[in-house]
């Protein structure tokens, strides 16, 4: 059986080296308190203004104020900055609050894509860090997926032993 870890890093293309290459620079050192802010303000700018609504009715419940907090502060924790998200939030545990969203393929790709026009737009990241930064947000974006897969399995075991049929009660 394949660890979350294995399949994000099937699906998303990235290898696990270059996920966490993210770890060999402390790009808050480099990149500043202000870029992540900005960079999250751009991203969740693109998803909250997405002509798509399926994926825009993903965020209906949270908002835009409070997702680009938790964004920039869980960046700036993961990229050698001060804990500013747990100290908050607590415990970052990614697959856990993101369980009450639908993280499907299709979500991971539209995600990535409002992410990468957020870096391309960025002219105060360099290109090094960018490519980091997005080797990381890709397997990330995945192993949210891989998380989200094992919920649903997990729900539908929980559904057959509580019903004795497979599948939703």
């Amino acid at each position: 059986m394949q660890s979350l870890q294995q399949k994000a890093a099937e699906w998303s293309g990235v290898n696990t080296d270059d996920a966490f290459a993210i770890d060999e620079t402390n790009l808050y050192e480099k990149l500043g308190l202000q870029t992540f802010i900005n960079l999250s303000t751009n991203f969740y700018n693109r998803v909250y203004g997405d002509e798509e609504e399926w994926f825009r009715s993903i965020f209906a419940n949270s908002k835009k104020e409070d997702a680009i907090q938790n964004q920039y502060e869980f960046f700036v924790q993961r990229m050698g900055g001060p804990p500013l998200y747990s100290q908050r939030k607590g415990h970052p545990a990614l697959i856990g609050r993101h369980r009450p969203f639908p993280v499907t393929h299709r979500a991971a790709e539209r995600w990535l894509h409002h992410m990468q026009q957020a870096l391309d737009s960025s002219s105060d990241i360099d290109l090094d860090s960018k490519t980091k930064m997005l080797n990381f947000f890709r397997h990330t974006a995945f192993f949210l997926v891989a998380g989200d897969e094992l919920k649903n399995q997990n729900q539908g075991v929980a559904c057959k032993h509580a019903t004795g049929k497979p599948g939703p009660v």
